[in-house]
């Protein structure tokens, strides 16, 4: 045979090159479809633990189908991208299933049959600028007439997109909820407004309520109760009322006999402070009769009240904003990495929490679920209604910090007997497990949630993880976990803790550089009000030269004083502002020049390296 010339030869390797490489894409296009790198910090595009347990524990094939309006939506490219996540999102679900979750993709073009299911079906239509109408959710049932809808995907639960679909899944497998018992002194079913508002039309539950009344057959005690219901899994008891003996005796034997307890209790409850209606609840809350049982103290004349976790207040609306120390933004570092119902947590916003300890000779363990930073101390209850009423901004300055970091949410476990022992059905138990809580403001909407009206229907918008405490708490105390890993997913919480320190210290110093001033201006006011009327022990008398002169003192005082105010304020964000410019002067300048210097060494390395194999 003729040889090949050099020419055909190279042609013949380019084009061998090329099949090769179109045969090795498409096997693995085939091979490893859903393959990917998630380097985010919380593994968000990977799916996580409890979504696999929820799809391995599948007996029964569930059907997403995934509608979606490819054509209408191909101009808004937010919507379009997202759409995106969400089908690989569900298509990584499906591999993961072997079978067992079956997905349909759908697009209900206009005035079609397709639209006309989406419709039926419940999935929520977005209209556009141009009339049309853009359909985007999923709608998940099950072989015994299961069926769960996400009516619309919204960009504000992006972050909770798997918590989302997970959830779908689980209730579609899980089709018999299990029941929750709610025994509470707030309106969590109604909202403030109470029956009033609800019969107006106008009610709206608390957005935890109504996150738990999605996942779980709820049961409101009434007032008057005396049984728990023989079913109930979980008893949650949230800020109650004064109980009687009987229905004391009710959770008592509840609670020996097997059943699982959330308690929410309250030195100070804000919510239910304003809710200024007939029959609401008091202000304070607490069991002491059970808590002597279950091994617990809590004090409910006293308050956390924490320079460290101090949530920032705009006081007025001229004047900076101030740290508030009886308000808490708790991070991670405050929660319990050895319990599930905390350990994901990421960010807490709670208001005038109380502390728990545990009594010397309990027999139940006491574990820490949640606490405060070491700059914290108890306060007076009463005295701090009193100063946030006449002056809340110096709440921060009534702080002195004892080193301790108070408890403000446990798990009690373990033996324990009765609080009726001469009457007493059931005398012991060998372990219990409840879970308390010295706060019931962690219910608010407004510390954890924004509720937004998208096209006729409520979007809830977690900024904390509130919502997330509660109900992974009842999860786990049903017996189950799966969804706990999910829900805090979403919130990343970066506190510039420097900067915070540097505002504490500063507004420390501050408030007492601006208490010192404006007492300096208040007393010169007066003494200048007496001189420009004439005031003189308590007659109108004629002002002297001499007065006259004292008159302007006082107003150049005045000027001076004033203008030491204003530049205290500004010291106030002196440190904070320099910290800033450094920050980005590094981001600026410094980095790309560390880049730049990085790269010269490399290549002066290389030309090094060539020069050193070329050969003398």
């Amino acid at each position: 045979m003729k040889p090949l010339s050099r020419r055909r030869y190279a042609i013949a390797a380019l084009g061998l090159a090329v099949a090769v490489f179109l045969a090795f894409n498409i096997a693995i296009d085939s091979a490893i479809t859903n393959a990917k790198l998630d380097l985010t910090e919380n593994g968000r595009f990977t799916l996580a633990k409890g979504t696999r347990a929820i799809i391995t524990n599948l007996h029964e094939p569930v059907t997403l189908r995934f509608f979606f309006s490819k054509k209408t939506a191909s101009e808004y490219a937010q919507t379009r991208t997202y759409a995106g996540r969400v089908r690989d999102l569900l298509h990584a679900y499906a591999a993961r299933s072997h079978g067992k979750i079956i997905l349909e993709e759908v697009d209900p073009e206009p005035f079609t049959p397709a639209e006309d299911e989406a419709t039926a079906a419940g999935i929520s239509g977005v209209p556009t600028e141009t009339g049309d109408t853009v359909y985007f959710g999923l709608v998940g049932t099950n072989r015994i007439d299961g069926r769960e809808v996400i009516s619309y995907f919204a960009p504000d639960r992006e972050g909770l997109l798997e918590y989302d679909i997970s959830s779908l899944i689980y209730r579609l497998s899980a089709p018999k909820k299990n029941k929750l018992a709610i025994l509470s002194g707030l309106p969590l079913d109604t909202g403030m407004g109470g029956p009033q508002a609800m019969m107006q039309g106008q009610s709206r539950p608390f957005a935890i309520y109504a996150e738990l009344a999605q996942a779980y057959q709820t049961e409101m005690l009434a007032p008057d109760f005396t049984a728990i219901p023989a079913d109930a899994d979980v008893l949650m008891i949230v800020h109650p009322g004064t109980l009687s003996d009987a229905q004391t005796y009710a959770i008592d034997q509840f609670v020996l006999k097997g059943g699982r307890a959330l308690v929410f209790v309250d030195p100070n409850s804000e919510l239910a402070s304003s809710g200024a209606e007939p029959g609401a609840a008091a202000s304070f809350s607490t069991m002491p009769r059970l808590f002597q049982a279950w091994g617990i103290a809590f004090n409910t004349n006293k308050e956390i009240a924490d320079l460290k976790l101090a949530q920032r207040v705009q006081l007025t609306r001229d004047g900076p904003p101030l740290l508030y120390p009886l308000w808490l933004h708790l991070t991670d570092e405050n929660f319990s990495s050895d319990d599930p119902v905390a350990a994901n947590l990421k960010v807490l916003n709670l208001a005038s929490v109380g502390s728990l300890r545990p009594l010397k000779n309990a027999t139940t363990k006491f574990a820490s679920l949640v606490g405060s930073s070491n700059q914290a101390a108890l306060m007076d209850v009463s005295q701090m209604r009193m100063q946030t009423t006449a002056a809340p901004d110096s709440i921060a300055g009534m702080v002195a910090p004892s080193g301790q970091e108070y408890i403000i949410a446990a798990r009690l476990t373990g033996p324990a007997k009765t609080a009726y022992p001469a009457t007493a059905a059931v005398k012991e138990a060998k372990n219990i497990n409840v879970i308390v809580m010295a706060d019931s403001d962690i219910f608010d909407d407004r510390f954890w949630v924004r509720i937004e009206n998208m096209f006729g229907k409520q979007v809830a918008a977690p900024f904390a993880n509130n919502d997330a405490f509660v109900v992974n708490a009842v999860e786990n105390l049903t017996g189950s976990s799966d969804l706990i890993s999910l829900r805090t997913r979403a919130t990343n919480d970066r506190p510039f803790i420097r900067v915070k320190e540097i505002q504490a210290d500063a507004e420390r110093q501050f408030k007492q550089q601006e208490d010192a001033l404006k007492a300096r201006l208040a007393e010169t006011e007066a003494k200048l009000k007496n001189l420009q009327t004439g005031q003189a022990g308590g007659k109108s008398v004629g002002i002297t030269p001499q007065q006259q002169t004292a008159i302007e003192t006082f107003k150049r005082q005045l000027a001076e004083i004033r203008t030491q105010l204003r530049q205290v304020q500004h010291d106030l964000r002196q440190d904070v502002d320099a910290l800033g410019g450094t920050l980005a002067f590094l981001n600026i300048l410094v980095v790309p020049l560390l880049v730049a210097i990085f790269a010269m060494v490399l290549a002066w390395l290389r030309r090094r390296r060539r020069a050193r194999a070329i050969p003398l």
